[in-house]
C-alpha cells in the first residue's frame, strides 16, 4: 500500500528501499535517496504504519505492524528490480535487520544507519536507561498517554537543519519531521522488537554496511558494534565523526550515501562477476 509520505525515485535495475525510524518519516530518508537515484539507483522510502499522523494514529499500531509495511514494501519493489537493498535509519535499521534475517530471499545487502536496540547515547537522561522495563509497563497498562519528549539537539550536529528540523516538528508538521515525543507505549514495542532483532542476528547473511555516528546523542557507538560482531554476513564498519544521531540528514551525509552507495554497486560487481565465472 502506497502510502502519502512514500517516495519513489525511478531509476535502473538496483532498488533501494529506505526505512525511517519510530516517529519518524520518509522525509529523513529522502537526502539519501536522492543522491542514491543520481547513482542510478530506483529508491523508495516507505512509510512506516502509524506515522506522520497524530499521536493517536501511532498508538493504534505496534512493532508488527511497521514491520508489515517494510516487509510489503520490499516484496513490491523486488518485482520491479534484479537487486534489492534495503538500509534503515534508528529503529528503521533494526527493521531491515529482521526483513535480512526472515525474507533473506529478498534482500542482497543492508545498510545498517545508527542502529537503536537501546537509547543510551550521551543526550539521553537517566531513566531512559531504565526504558527496558517499559514492555512489563505497558502489559500493566500503566504506559498509555506517556511520552518521553525529544530534547535538543534532536539527533542533529548541524545547527541550520536542526532549527529546520526542530522547527516543523514542534509546529506539529509530522509528516514531514516526525512526532516531538516518544509514546512510552510505541518504546515498548521497540523493545520487544529489539529483542526478536538481537535473537535473530546470526541469521542475517546479506552483507552489511554498518554505519554509526561516532558521538550518537541518542544511541551509543556499541549498538553498531552489536550487529558488526553477531551477524553471519561480512560487515563493513563506518563511523562517522562529524554527525549526532540523524546521520541521513546530518554533516556526514554525502559521506555516508557515497560509501553506502559504492557498497550496494560493489555487491552487483561480485554478482554479475559470479555469474559470468560460473558461466
Amino acid at each position: 500500500m502506497i502510502r502519502k509520505a512514500d517516495f519513489q525515485l525511478e531509476g535502473d535495475r538496483r532498488g533501494v528501499l529506505l526505512v525511517h525510524g519510530l516517529t519518524g518519516t520518509p522525509a529523513e530518508m529522502l537526502m539519501l535517496g536522492k543522491r542514491m537515484h543520481r547513482e542510478g539507483f530506483t529508491v523508495h522510502g516507505v512509510q512506516l504504519a502509524g506515522h506522520c499522523g497524530d499521536e493517536d494514529d501511532l498508538l493504534a499500531t505496534g512493532w508488527r505492524d511497521w514491520y508489515s509495511s517494510v516487509e510489503a514494501a520490499a516484496r513490491n519493489l523486488r518485482g520491479q528490480v534484479d537487486h534489492l537493498f534495503v538500509a534503515g535509519l534508528s529503529m528503521g535499521a533494526l527493521l531491515v535487520l529482521l526483513l535480512a534475517a526472515e525474507r533473506s530471499e529478498l534482500v542482497d545487502g543492508v545498510g545498517v544507519l545508527g542502529a537503536t536496540f537501546r537509547y543510551d547515547g550521551w543526550n539521553m537522561p537517566p531513566i531512559a536507561r531504565l526504558s527496558f522495563m517499559l514492555p512489563l509497563i505497558k502489559r500493566l497498562g500503566l504506559a498509555r498517554n506517556r511520552s518521553f519528549q525529544e530534547e535538543p539537539p534532536y539527533g542533529l550536529r548541524d545547527e541550520r537543519i536542526r532549527s529546520q528540523v526542530s522547527g516543523a516538528m514542534l509546529g506539529g508538521d509530522s509528516s514531514a519531521a516526525g512526532l516531538p515525543g516518544n509514546p512510552w507505549d510505541s518504546l515498548a514495542d521497540l523493545y520487544v522488537l529489539s529483542a526478536r532483532v538481537r535473537r535473530r542476528l546470526p541469521d542475517v547473511t546479506a552483507p552489511c554496511l554498518v554505519a554509526h555516528a561516532e558521538e550518537d546523542d541518542i544511541a551509543h557507538v556499541r549498538n553498531a558494534y552489536l550487529v558488526a560482531n553477531r551477524v553471519n554476513a561480512p560487515v563493513e564498519l563506518l563511523l562517522l565523526k562529524d554527525s549526532y544521531h540523524m546521520i541521513t540528514l546530518d554533516r556526514d551525509r554525502r559521506l555516508l550515501a557515497d560509501r553506502l552507495g559504492a557498497f550496494f554497486a560493489q555487491i552487483v560487481r561480485q554478482d554479475h562477476a559470479s555469474v559470468h565465472a560460473s558461466g
